[in-house]
């Protein structure tokens, strides 16, 4: 599982409270094996017309103590049944998990064929894929011989480092589960809390299966699928899961362990060292680099960007030894860029909180299960303006921040004084994202057929608010100006269907408008492909020029409630300039009003209107999404309104001569 690197540094003491014994100690897998004998494998009838299907998953996951040493063991077994062309293209690679050699100790494919031939694949059936982008390497079973009807049966076990102060594991999956079975093993001395989500049942827990071992257990049969291609949803804090830690050592009394209490007191500590006097001068000098600024957002703002412009984060390179070797070589860790952060904002005398969390698409933070897995990505909080600024993401800038760590609760951790000593205190709160205040595109577009019907001008002005904006300008800082044009061609294309448009121009670019200054584009261009002749009239594609829009379908039964990334909102303004002696005959499939409601409060709208004066006719459409999220059964609501956007763009007027 991923750790930060801020987490991991504070939570390591935990991997030392397996002190009972100091005798090596084997898993109790060790020997597990599939069924050697076994030839074949039957699809039970009511899976038989499903294009794929797990029918059985049993993972095990245990830990131990070996010569003191606390070390962990995961087991997964699993047979999948593919029954469509789509399926067996799916499955033909089988992925081996990430781990070096010496973690990976057992690693089995095989597969039933229907007339009963079983193939067992070994290690030169193994293939290699690099992906460039991330440069990770891959290795796979290549499956060979698939047909409709087999089986792939694949057991793999691995080493890993024990997951002590949180871990959970899906019991759901996009495909429908048979028969699912999750085993936790853990010597009897420690105490594990539990949860389970989503209409998991609970877990039940032997201490007589294994000898001074006790084990939780969940299992599930005939689990539904939940599938990945549900627009606007958080699938994953939708799935059948359980939620585990390690609460108490009955050996030596602790208990309440990986709490927030513990961990807001540490990071605090860490991150609040009294300076040594060459810190101090290093931090002034550096601070005085810093633009100064009586309003406190633009002076954070300013702090940001010169920390982002001046220190290059990654995260794997070594701790600093001082704040100085920081500044002087330019590069920083997690710890280290948070240290940095706060002797600035102590220098200015800037209230902040630290703020852990997660991505709520990934691991919602759960308020209510104290667990180390909630507290994987890092904020800062500044009480005065009440805005969030994320330390490690160069592009951003106050107060836009990643979106999926944001309408997510996180834990927020403050000094306060008690008896004249500073100290770190913690809370949870929500992390409240920008609203629609910030993120609004405008869009003021003039067709102008005044002067050849067929061959209209088309002018464009857009601004992009907030997170929108965001998206386009940091590209001027990375990019080549060719590059440049060939990316915005690219966007503009959406509008025109023209591949090539050197006649636009672009402003506020760059990181220095980020979360400041919204981005402009402008453009003109020919709208010769608006407009078409039928007969004696004319046909004006007018909802093409606000761009192609979304369109949201779902054949099946919605299953997930409506999540989007942030809210948003577009004003938008059309001008249509006729030709003298023509007349417009449908100008009412403008007027659109599609709402959703919630509590009695409009929280998504699209409406649109239109206004005729002489030659001239005026569009006005706004579309908001005010909330983040939007429950299961207003979803057809949420529908219509997402999709009135789409209908617009499909909108063509009737221009006849008097």
């Amino acid at each position: 599982m991923k750790k930060s690197f801020l987490k991991y540094s504070l939570s390591a003491a935990g991997l030392f409270l397996y002190t009972i014994s100091v005798n090596a100690q084997d898993y109790t897998f060790k020997n597990y094996n599939w069924d050697e004998k076994l030839t074949s494998v039957e699809i039970p009838e009511k899976y038989k017309k499903l294009n794929e299907v797990v029918l059985e998953r049993d993972i095990k996951i245990e830990l131990l103590n070996d010569k003191g040493a606390a070390k962990q063991f995961y087991l997964l077994h699993e047979k999948t049944a593919v029954n469509t062309d789509d399926a067996i293209e799916r499955n033909n690679r089988v992925y081996i998990p990430h781990a070096g050699s010496e973690n990976l100790l057992v690693k089995k494919v095989r597969v039933f064929l229907k007339n009963g031939k079983v193939i067992t694949f070994n290690n030169d059936d193994i293939k290699e894929e690099i992906d460039e982008e991330r440069n990770i390497k891959y290795n796979y079973f290549a499956i060979n011989g698939l047909e409709k009807g087999a089986i792939i049966e694949k057991f793999f076990i691995i080493q890993e480092d024990p997951d002590l102060d949180g871990n959970s594991v899906n019991i759901q999956d996009e495909y429908v589960i048979g028969k699912m079975s999750f085993e936790l093993i853990y010597p009897e001395h420690l105490v594990f809390k539990t949860k389970t989500y989503n209409g998991l049942r609970e877990v039940a827990i032997d201490e007589k299966k294994y000898e001074s071992k006790k084990v939780i257990t969940v299992t599930e049969n005939d689990i539904p699928a939940l599938e990945k291609n549900e627009e606007y949803a958080n699938r994953n804090a939708a799935l059948k899961m359980i939620r585990y830690k390690l609460d108490e050592n009955l050996y030596n009394g602790s208990r309440n362990l990986y709490n927030y209490k513990t961990f807001a007191s540490n990071i605090f500590d860490r991150m609040h060292q009294p300076l040594e006097k060459k810190d101090t001068k290093a931090i002034a000098d550096f601070c005085k680099t810093i633009p100064t600024s009586k309003d406190p957002k633009e002076l954070i703002w300013n702090i940001e960007d010169k920390v982002k412009k001046t220190i290059v984060y990654d995260k794997y390179i070594d701790n600093k030894t001082s704040l100085g070797e920081i500044i002087k070589t330019k590069q920083a860790n997690q710890i280290d860029i948070l240290n940095l952060y706060i002797a600035i904002f102590d220098h200015f005398k800037i209230e902040n909180n630290i703020v852990l969390t997660s991505e709520r698409s990934s691991i919602p933070f759960d308020k209510d299960f104290e667990s180390y897995e909630n507290l994987d990505e890092l904020l800062l909080y500044f009480p005065t303006v009440d805005k969030f600024m994320t330390p490690t993401e160069i592009e951003y800038r106050i107060p836009l921040f990643p979106a999926q760590l944001g309408n997510n609760n996180g834990l927020f951790i403050k000094s306060k004084e008690y008896a004249g000593v500073m100290m770190g205190v913690s809370e949870i709160k929500f992390i409240t994202l920008p609203g629609t205040e910030l993120t609004t595109d405008t869009m003021e577009i003039t067709i102008d057929l005044s002067k050849d019907i067929e061959n209209p001008t088309v002018s464009s002005k857009f601004t992009y608010g907030g997170y929108s904006a965001m998206n386009l300008q940091p590209i001027k800082d990375y990019v080549s100006n060719d590059d440049y044009k060939t990316i915005f061609n690219s966007v503009i294309e959406n509008y025109t269907n023209k591949k090539e448009n050197e006649n636009f121009k672009t402003g506020n670019e760059g990181t220095a408008n980020v979360g400041k200054n919204p981005f402009l584009l402008e453009f003109k261009y020919s709208g010769n492909e608006l407009v078409q002749k039928a007969g004696n009239n004319y046909l004006l594609s007018l909802g093409q020029v606000i761009g192609k829009q979304m369109e949201l379908y779902q054949q099946n039964k919605r299953l997930l409630p409506v999540e989007i990334d942030y809210p948003h909102a577009y004003n938008r303004k059309i001008k249509v300039i006729l030709p003298p002696n023509v007349e417009t005959k449908n100008l009412d499939k403008i007027n659109m009003n599609k709402s959703l409601v919630l509590d009695n409060k409009t929280e998504a709208q699209f409406k649109s209107s239109y206004t005729k004066t002489g030659n001239e006719v005026n569009v006005e459409n706004t579309e908001f999404y005010n909330i983040v999220n939007y429950p299961l059964d207003k979803f057809e609501e949420y529908k219509t309104v997402i999709n009135a956007a789409a209908d617009f763009n499909k909108i063509v007027l009737i221009i006849a001569q008097k």
